[in-house]
């Protein structure tokens, strides 16, 4: 399993519209961070869809390495831990 590289250190704050869709960048090469472009291309990683249900400020992770994607659950803290 392939390991994504981390975008950043922070989750993402984007103002969102209800029924707006966007794609989350899952291997953290998109230089449109938070979000997909195309940089996957040759890996094994595919952007996650999020549809905003309401019209809101949404926390999109940017370390890659939440267990709630796209959604920051702080696992940003825990990179130095890791390593």
């Amino acid at each position: 399993m392939a390991i994504p590289m981390v975008a950043g250190t922070k989750p993402a704050i984007v103002t969102l519209k209800k029924d707006e869709t966007v794609y989350w960048c899952s291997c953290g090469r998109s230089q449109k961070q938070p979000f997909c472009d195309g940089s996957h291309a040759d890996t094994e990683f595919e952007p996650v869809v999020f549809t905003a249900p309401k019209d809101d400020d949404y926390y999109f992770c940017t370390c890659k390495r939440s267990g709630t994607p796209p959604f920051c659950d702080g696992a940003h803290k825990r990179l130095l831990e890791d390593d």
